[in-house]
């Protein structure tokens, strides 16, 4: 019996890996219908777009259906924002290609030099955008180096050339948008359906977070539901643009989404702001039956409730989070009411480093100047297609965080890309003879790759997978590629990745350290900018920026040791808290509500805080707005100074903690 127990595990240990092995692959032959629908729906499009390219006898029909997978994304709203900055960085990056052919007609050398100039300048531009406006600016570069490499070796056909290009980006846009359609309708009563229980989900976790965070002191753990919280804020934030798109023109949702998840990043400050003030509050009897936002809204009507005796020094703030809550409340309801003649307008904008956008032209610059001068040293049949896989992959990373973490799923969905590839192009691909075998023959590998596209751990492969299958397959109506052909097409792709991962590692590399750093000075200046009586940045606006920079570096958390990440978001949150309220005091200070000695000894507080000279000052200057609100027991200056004391009483809490942070994160 006992060599019988013992044997057991031993037999079922491969059992349990081999199970485990294949539901890795679940994704496969187990996927969701909507997984399903848009693996389906997108390779059907890209099939179609590239027999219709072949059936209008174009010279390179493998374009179209690259550039359906491009389009394509999960959202519809993605895609259109997607396919609409496409087609306007390809007329303007094949007009610039036809202009730069004919400057430089007999010059390759200065040809070369102005191309990776104008790519350069491209990225540098498309790092300070957001969204999709950013890929179309690079786009424009990197089609121009795909239209000037394909004619370079007959340059009176650049027109031509440029022509076609540009046919099968509008055809492969106009299949994904046909097939969408067709796999997609009431999309706007799904995408207004979507949008609101998201912003509701948004919400009530904001509301459950606030609820803990009033209940428990500052901690690691509220730092990690703070800032997962952040994170889902920041990226439906930059989904709403999507979602207006496929509610139609003429609306107004997106601002008044946009707006009501700014209101949330105030209720979170105003939240901290309770936290450092006020002691921990006790959480009602059977809170877990009640809706997070209900549960809030009941403690903060109750804690906002006039104090006879005066004491309440956080009421203030809880008055100000009552109000934000019920601003928040109000623009939900604007989403989806969408009133009749409704104008209201609500943008922000995220934060511009002119150093990153200066590394990443100089990068991009270099790396076509030195594809060209391997191209010139080799002589190199392929050397063109190198220079264009070189520039359409730089167009595709450019824009990245750090695009040298993107690349590397990007070389491995590469690899598996040209192994299915030459199973196709070599065994394949020869022995069809009629257009409904070819569907038959891509079906299958694109609609795996359409499923792994689906997966955030395998989105990376699927990316560069997707893309560049129909590229290296190479169909043609008149032909098809030998052994040589292949090889030197797939050795040029591949080698212009590894081409790009080294540039990425030696051409001024991305430093997490030096990105932290510059992040942390920017808010720092800001912070300063904030007091300053001209400044226009409300604390919607300034959370909103504060939050995504925030986001970035969280991004990279598993590359930063446990202490410095934690003082770094401890730093970071603290300057978000102090700057709403420094923007408070502004205010306040520009109504002129101020008792005459309040409003002086504010403004010199305030152009003091400008110059970074404040923080020394922070506790004497509290000790005086004290002093003065004793002067004032009642009526609305007592209300004004008490206002101002919770102001500077939480500038002078969190400055300490943020000092002790620093010098405990060294």
């Amino acid at each position: 019996m006992g060599g019988q127990g013992a044997a057991f595990p031993l037999l079922g240990q491969p059992a349990t890996g081999l199970r485990h092995l294949v539901r890795r692959f679940s994704w496969v032959y187990s996927p969701s219908l909507p997984d399903l629908a848009f693996a389906l729906r997108t390779s059907l499009a890209a099939i179609i777009s590239l027999l219709i390219a072949m059936w209008m006898e174009l010279d390179s029909p493998q374009w179209a259906p690259l550039t359906v997978w491009v389009v394509a994304q999960s959202s519809r709203g993605e895609s259109l924002s997607k396919a609409r900055w496409r087609i306007v960085g390809t007329l303007v990056g094949g007009v610039a290609a036809i202009t730069l052919m004919a400057a430089f007609p007999q010059a390759p050398g200065l040809f070369f030099c102005v191309l990776a100039l104008w790519i350069g300048l491209c990225c540098a531009l498309a790092t300070l955008l957001d969204q999709y406006r950013a890929y179309g600016l690079v786009l424009t570069g990197f089609t121009s180096a795909i239209i000037a490499t394909g004619a370079i070796t007959q340059p009176d056909d650049v027109f031509a050339v440029s022509v076609a290009r540009s046919s099968y980006i509008i055809l492969g846009v106009l299949c994904e948008a046909v097939l969408a359609v067709v796999f997609m309708p009431r999309i706007v009563e799904h995408a207004r359906t979507a949008l609101l229980a998201r912003l509701d989900e948004t919400f009530q976790a904001t509301c459950n977070t606030i609820t803990h965070q009033l209940c428990t002191a500052a901690g690691a753990e509220q730092q990690a539901l703070t800032s997962a919280l952040l994170r889902r804020i920041v990226a439906f934030s930059g989904q709403i643009e999507f979602s207006a798109l496929e509610l139609g023109p003429r609306n107004h949702v997106g601002d008044h989404a946009r707006r009501a998840l700014a209101g949330m990043l105030v209720m979170l400050a105003h939240a901290r702001a309770l936290q450092i003030l006020r002691p921990p509050m006790q959480l009602p009897s059977g809170h877990e039956e009640q809706v997070p936002g209900h549960v809030l809204a009941a403690w903060l009507e109750h804690d906002a409730m006039p104090d006879p005796a005066g004491g309440k020094e956080w009421q203030p703030i809880t008055t100000a989070l009552l109000g934000e809550m019920r601003l928040v409340m109000r623009e939900m309801t604007a989403c989806a009411t969408a009133p009749h003649g409704d104008r209201f307008r609500f943008s922000l904008t995220s934060r511009r480093h002119v150093r990153e956008a200066l590394n990443n032209g100089i990068r991009s610059a270099a790396a076509i100047m030195g594809a060209w001068w391997l191209w010139e040293v080799t002589a190199w049949h392929h050397g063109s297609a190198f220079i264009s896989f070189v520039a359409l992959i730089y167009g595709l990373m450019a824009t990245r965080e750090n695009p040298l973490v993107a690349t590397t799923p990007f070389l491995k969905g590469g690899l598996w890309c040209a192994a299915t590839a030459a199973v196709l192009a070599l065994w394949v691909i020869p022995a069809i003879t009629a257009p409904e075998i070819l569907l038959l023959a891509l079906i299958i590998p694109m609609t795996v790759g359409g499923l792994a596209a689906r997966r955030p751990e395998l989105a990376g492969y699927a990316f560069s997978f997707n893309m560049f299958l129909p590229v290296l397959i190479g169909p043609m109506n008149m032909g098809r590629f030998d052994e040589v052909g292949f090889l030197n097409n797939t050795l040029a792709f591949l080698g212009s990745i590894v081409f790009v991962l080294l540039t990425y590692r030696v051409v001024i590399p991305f430093r997490l350290d030096v990105h932290i750093r510059r992040t942390m000075a920017w808010i720092g200046q800001r912070l300063r900018n904030l007091a300053r009586p001209q400044a226009l940045t409300d604390a919607p606006a300034w959370l909103s920026g504060c939050a995504a920079s925030l986001v970035r570096i969280l991004f990279h958390a598993a590359a930063l040791p446990a202490p410095v990440l934690s003082a770094c978001l401890t730093q970071q949150i603290s300057d978000m808290t102090v700057g709403i309220y420094i923007i408070r005091l502004r205010d306040l200070l520009r109504s002129g509500s101020l008792p005459p000695r309040t409003r002086r000894v504010v403004a010199l507080f305030l152009a003091r805080w400008h110059k970074g000279q404040a923080t020394p000052a922070v506790t004497h200057v509290l000790a005086w707005a004290r002093y003065e609100q004793t002067r004032h027991p009642s009526g609305a200056d007592h209300a004004l100074l008490s206002e101002v004391v919770a102001c500077l009483r939480i500038i002078a809490v969190s400055q300490h903690e943020k000092t002790d942070t620093a010098i405990a994160g060294r």
